[in-house]
């Protein structure tokens, strides 16, 4: 029997999301070869709103799992983590962190990202979930997606679409039945076409280090890892501050008569965001 500990970490929102797996098999190599069916691991997590301190958080988190486990973190056999799209700032958290303990211990880093995540969350809800539109709330009126299936052969997610930056209304749907999963419809309502023809919307499928753990397992035992030193964020944005003609052009739009106030909530939250994550860097 091969036994295998997983730590995985999220701090891409915020939220400071952490996830210990512990799983038995016959040999996780040859599990994966033939998609046999291992026993469902044992679970501890901790999902704490932090807001902006993630980082004063997360190690003592780490340490209070293992504890509740009786496990040692020299056990560990990998470190997962949320490598992105999110909060610039605390996606190089996850991974500054993810790469020094895997420094330490001598082990690989798995990152998964924050959008497999959110697909991965509605799947575990729901298993008719197998087409899933992936969208989370990028600020600056922008949306951070990306669609995948799931291989029931394969037992894993593919890839249609990679993770993308688009406007609301210009995401590529598919002509097939799908469920829409992460925080862009809470946040964009009607303007996000893509909630309106869903056939199911999870708004509870956003980033957290449980669904990121099942994701990297998986990985694990296929041996998709990466050594310490390649660990690395996923931005897709390259920019975090908007130009004077945008801020003019968002102000403008709090005060026209359609804004509404969910709309004004978003381009303040996307300054305070911005001016945070600039200010980090």
């Amino acid at each position: 029997m091969t036994k295998t500990v997983l730590l995985a970490l999220d701090t891409s929102t915020e939220f400071c999301s952490v996830a210990l797996l512990s799983t038995h098999c016959a040999d996780d190599a040859s599990s994966a070869q033939t998609n046999a069916p291992a026993a469902e691991p044992r679970v501890w997590v901790r999902h704490e709103a932090t807001g902006a301190v993630s980082s004063t958080r997360l190690l003592p988190a780490i340490r209070e799992l293992f504890d509740e486990a009786g496990l040692a973190l020299a056990a560990c056999n990998a470190i997962a983590f949320g490598a992105g799209p999110g909060s610039f700032t605390g996606l190089r958290t996850a991974t500054g962190v993810a790469q020094g303990l895997a420094f330490g211990l001598n082990c690989p880093v798995v990152p998964i990202g924050t959008l497999l995540a959110c697909a991965e969350s509605a799947r575990r809800r729901d298993p008719s979930a197998t087409r899933v539109i992936a969208a989370l709330d990028a600020r600056m009126d922008e949306v951070y997606w990306a669609d995948y299936a799931w291989d029931e052969h394969l037992g894993e997610w593919r890839t249609v679409h990679p993770a993308s930056l688009a406007a609301p209304d210009a995401l590529v749907l598919p002509d097939q039945p799908f469920t829409l999963a992460g925080n862009a419809a809470t946040a964009f309502g009607e303007r996000l076409k893509a909630a309106g023809v869903a056939r199911g919307v999870d708004h509870e499928a956003v980033p957290h280090a449980l669904p990121i753990a099942f994701a990297a397992l998986r990985a694990f035992r296929a041996g998709r890892t990466l050594p310490a030193d390649q660990a690395a964020p996923e931005y897709i944005r390259d920019k975090v501050a908007q130009t004077t003609q945008e801020r003019l052009a968002a102000k403008a739009a709090q005060h026209a008569p359609a804004a509404g106030s969910a709309q004004r909530a978003r381009a303040t939250h996307a300054s305070a965001d911005a001016a945070d994550d600039e200010g980090a860097r």
